[in-house]
């Protein structure tokens, strides 16, 4: 590009021609602070325990003998060109596809079909690629969205909502993701942010306390600033024994949040890659 203009809140921040530009100075007009780190530092360990484990997965007409192994607390990257099978495998895992072939081990026991409602049951989630037409329901308010997930869990014996639980779930949700909304019991989401959509949709797993969560492409389209949200709140998880199979388009993504990553190509698992051996060279070269 010859110019380039910051917007920030429906506003224009700055415009300078792409000369004067800095990567740091973009990202601090973006956010409106300093950010030193792209990718949050937070400790966590790789337990022994296998949570889930795919065993000659196919899917989808393509996806041909996919096997892997997710650990506790691990962040698992899988990267591959669009087209990979990197989606499909995601949602044949969760119940959304069918699964043709193969198994899918969740915490020791194998299921050969598999539904999303047998998934939510064994504490697994699964942000989706596509926000706007499956992650959430665009007219309804952030809080009805934030509680989604939620309602089986809040239905009393009689049929009826514990609307005060529902709301402290919630806020909780919408506090913890640092949702921008003017009033989340009224506000529909689709007024929001493309990043705070996001936030809703990753929060509304997030406060189920997942013990497997399935992420695709959860920063695509969103501004530094919220995607760093996103990061704490995965490593956050992980650093409480989540298991999390994250799926990007974005190299450098995986590589400052992943412990492995596996490259899919037309189908199938490439190879894998652990963090000490991490290049673009090394995980583009089995992606292509």
């Amino acid at each position: 590009s010859d110019r380039i203009s910051v917007l920030r809140d429906g506003h224009v921040i700055r415009t300078e021609r792409t000369a004067n530009w800095t990567k740091e100075e973009m990202i601090r007009q973006m956010v409106g602070r300093d950010m030193k780190q792209v990718y949050p530092e937070v400790q966590k360990t790789i337990g022994s325990e296998t949570v889930l484990e795919t065993k000659g997965l196919c899917c989808a007409g393509f996806v041909k003998d996919v096997s892997l192994q997710l650990k506790k607390g691990e962040i698992l990257g899988m990267f591959g060109l669009m087209g990979a099978g990197r989606s499909e495998v995601a949602r044949a895992v969760f119940g959304v596809d069918p699964i043709e072939g193969g198994e899918v081990i969740i915490k020791g026991t194998p299921f050969t079909r598999i539904t999303p409602e047998l998934c939510i049951r064994n504490k697994m989630a699964f942000v989706t690629e596509n926000r706007r037409e499956e992650g959430l329901l665009m007219p309804k308010t952030v809080c009805e969205n934030a509680a989604l997930v939620l309602e089986r869990d809040l239905v009393g014996r009689l049929g009826i909502i514990d609307v005060a639980r529902e709301e402290q779930m919630t806020e909780k949700a919408i506090s913890e993701m640092g949702v921008k909304s003017a009033d989340p019991r009224t506000q529909a989401v689709n007024s929001l942010s493309g990043g705070n959509q996001q936030k809703v949709v990753v929060g509304k797993w997030a406060v189920t306390e997942p013990e497997i969560l399935i992420v695709d492409e959860p920063t695509r389209g969103i501004d530094v600033g919220a995607k760093y949200e996103i990061y704490k709140l995965l490593k956050g998880l992980a650093a409480r024994g989540a298991a999390i199979l994250f799926i990007s388009s974005e190299m450098e993504e995986l590589m400052g949040m992943c412990d492995s990553i596996i490259a899919m190509k037309d189908g199938v698992i490439s190879g894998r890659v652990d963090r000490s051996e991490f290049s673009q060279e090394n995980i583009g070269t089995l992606a292509l």
